[in-house]
């Protein structure tokens, strides 16, 4: 055997012995994101940094597209629709904010089948074959009945601010809610109205349950929320309670407003929007080679009254307090995962 061949060989013998040692390009690679709702300010954070980080990721040629799209309304049968469309596009992963933790299964399988990486966040899916990046939704809900039992041990009347109705985030955020209170007793959950994640829908909400409500010592919130809630209880001539905040610039604030006239005091607590470059690292990771368990945990990002006006600096308006993740971020949340 000559040197050539010898050498050929040892390269040949290098890539079988040292598997996972060499991995796809993905420079050829589309990703789509699936969006089932953009009627917020998370939303559009949301979609804000998918394109700022993606569009970087194009034009270093890390991958071919990141396409996103937003169905019209938060329908499960419309997004449906849109995976199967993305199916028949041909982009090699799809990264998905799903309507239903469940009703998407049928199409995100028929993804999988066609081998095309799913990778769910924020709002995730059951489907088995699908990668899923949680927050602790229910941990973030009862940090806030947490926070409360400190701030005003002696309890009171609570009326509660969900999110979008059918949705697996504002379930799961209620339940750690409602869990919590039931620890501590002195809180009594007398009110719970849909605020839809947004401030305008949310102060209609309150507005329209406001009189029949007896005095209400805190507000607890699900994001985007707690600023038209402050706006129903002024409208009323209430007494303002303890509202607890959802990272929005507007709600950031009122508060710090609130803080320098009286000392207001509250927390603030949201999933940074920037997750879904999160999920478009870890897709992009799956497409290289890379193996990724399928459940990864971010953690949620929490304000409070020593860091409102440092996170508030950095919070354009009409925005949300956000962290945007890189490709080495992604690394470690894929090392440290359980």
């Amino acid at each position: 055997m000559n040197i050539a061949k010898m050498l050929l060989a040892s390269a040949v013998f290098a890539c079988v012995a040292v598997p996972g040692s060499a991995f796809a390009d993905t420079a050829s690679k589309k990703i789509a994101l699936s969006n089932n709702y953009a009627g917020n300010s998370w939303r559009q954070a949301m979609l804000t940094s998918w394109q700022r980080v993606t569009g970087e990721a194009v034009k270093t040629g890390v991958v071919a597209a990141a396409d996103p799209f937003t169905t019209a309304e938060n329908q499960a049968t419309e997004q449906a629709a849109q995976i199967q469309n993305m199916i028949l596009q041909g982009y090699d992963a799809i990264v998905i904010d799903a309507a239903s933790p469940t009703a998407l299964n049928g199409a995100i399988k028929e993804a999988c089948d066609a081998k095309i990486v799913v990778v769910s966040f924020d709002g995730i899916v059951t489907e088995p074959c699908a990668w899923r990046i949680a927050v602790d939704f229910k941990g973030m809900g009862a940090s806030q009945i947490e926070y409360l039992a400190k701030k005003v041990p002696k309890g009171g009347n609570v009326l509660e601010i969900r999110g979008l109705a059918g949705v697996s985030v504002d379930d799961e955020i209620s339940a750690g809610i409602h869990d919590a209170a039931a620890k501590y007793p002195q809180f009594k959950i007398v009110g719970s109205v849909h605020g839809d994640w947004a401030q305008d829908v949310a102060q209609r909400a309150v507005a329209g349950i406001l009189p029949s409500l007896p005095d209400i010592a805190a507000v607890v919130t699900q994001g985007g929320d707690g600023y038209g809630a402050a706006q129903a209880f002024a409208a009323a001539k209430r007494t303002m309670p303890t509202i607890v905040m959802g990272n929005r610039q507007d709600e950031l604030a009122w508060w710090k407003k609130e803080k320098d006239a009286s000392g207001y005091e509250t927390m603030s607590v949201s999933i940074a929007p920037g997750v879904s470059t999160l999920a478009f690292w870890v897709a992009q990771q799956i497409l290289d080679g890379q193996q990724v368990k399928k459940d990864l945990v971010v953690p949620f990002l929490r304000i409070d009254q020593a860091n409102l006006e440092t996170n508030l600096s950095t919070t354009q308006a009409g925005g949300v307090a956000n962290v945007e993740y890189t490709l080495d971020d992604a690394k470690k949340v894929i090392a440290t995962a359980k």
